[in-house]
């Protein structure tokens, strides 16, 4: 039986819309301060919308991560409303991550005074590549031993102690422009464009867990005119530090296939990948002898989108992500929350605030 006050402040969180650089977002970060403050927890709002939140504990502290940002626009809940459909409820940011925030302020309430210190942190831009938290994140992290992340579980209930690095380029090309009854006078920065979108989707290497996808295309002036500049922006996924290289590589060498054209490529990297420590592995072993006292099974897993647990683990600090609720359909009208969940996976995190194993 999932009380009903954990059910209200989901529903009062997901009515609270906030996404990215909204006023909401604020309003988000000064509600969890109030259940904060009311655990005994000293509260800072910084510019930004980021909440940084210490509670007293026993030991070096952990770092409890989430955010309070979604990808959902304002007036959102005019035609997709917060509503509970049997052991469901639906909303915009209700599984990503708004439940997954009742679920940490549940956690520290149940691991009470016996626990580790904590330092709670609610990223305000998380959904886009937390761009103005990192420095605040980065102080967060420093002497903490170990980082907890509540972002929700993978689809079948399981924990992630890896996630792929994610990078954002922008591929431009230069051609010369002609009148379109006179196509030889031009070359086309399209066409060459057209040759690189499948230059770039067969560099992909499934095996490695490399990827590269060309999510947006634009260019030219006019159905008229041989266009003279095109571009595609492009989504770059790897899974190892390594493949960060090899994948800028693969961007330089890029060279065009028709003569008068030329290749540009812009942008970086938003997360390095989060990959397996033995760090990571106690934190997964500790909270699987956990669940199964709580008869969950649980599985460590590898995530193909990234978190803020990338930022931190970039830094050395032992990470385990995916301790927020169970659901769905995140980003998708189908968003949902396993409401048997949230007590559940409460517990789960209460334990690990309480020994994390690390």
């Amino acid at each position: 039986m999932v009380e009903d006050r954990l059910v209200s402040l989901v529903r009062e969180l997901v009515e609270i819309e906030s996404p990215t650089y909204s006023p909401g977002v604020r309003r988000v970060a000064e509600r969890v301060g109030d259940e904060l403050e009311r655990l005994g927890a000293s509260v800072r709002i910084h510019d930004g919308d980021h909440l940084v939140a210490d509670l007293e504990g026993q030991g070096s502290p952990l770092l409890v991560i989430g955010h309070g940002d979604t990808v959902w626009p304002e007036g959102t809940l005019a035609s997709f409303p917060f509503r509970l459909d049997g052991e469901r409820a639906y909303g915009p940011g209700s599984y990503d991550m708004k439940a997954c925030v009742v679920v940490a302020l549940e956690a520290i309430r149940l691991a009470g005074g016996g626990r580790r210190a904590i330092r709670f942190f609610l990223t305000a831009d998380e959904e886009q590549g937390s761009r103005t938290a990192r420095a605040l994140l980065d102080e967060a992290a420093q002497g903490v031993a170990a980082a907890l992340v509540v972002e929700p579980t993978t689809a079948r209930g399981d924990l992630k102690t890896a996630r792929k690095g994610l990078g954002r380029f922008r591929i431009t090309i230069s051609g010369r422009a002609a009148h379109a009854g006179n196509p030889g006078d031009g070359v086309s920065a399209i066409e060459e464009l057209a040759h690189q979108v499948l230059a770039l989707h067969r560099l992909a290497d499934a095996g490695r867990g490399l990827s590269f996808n060309v999510g947006v295309v634009r260019g030219g002036t006019s159905e008229n005119v041989v266009a003279a500049t095109a571009e595609a922006d492009v989504d770059v996924r790897v899974s190892t530090k390594a493949d960060l290289t090899l994948a800028e590589e693969l961007l330089a060498r890029l060279g065009p296939e028709l003569d008068g054209t030329t290749i540009a490529v812009s942008g970086g990297w938003t997360r390095p990948p989060l990959e397996r420590s033995p760090g990571s592995s106690r934190l997964f072993a500790q909270a699987r002898e956990y669940g199964r006292e709580l008869g969950l099974d649980l599985r460590e897993s590898s995530a193909a989108g990234g978190s803020d647990g990338n930022l931190v683990g970039a830094a050395g600090v032992p990470v385990l992500d995916g301790l927020g609720v169970e659901g769905g359909g995140a980003h998708a009208v189908t968003e949902h929350v396993l409401l048997a969940s949230l007590p559940v996976r409460a517990q789960l995190l209460a334990r690990m605030l309480e020994d994390p194993g690390v």
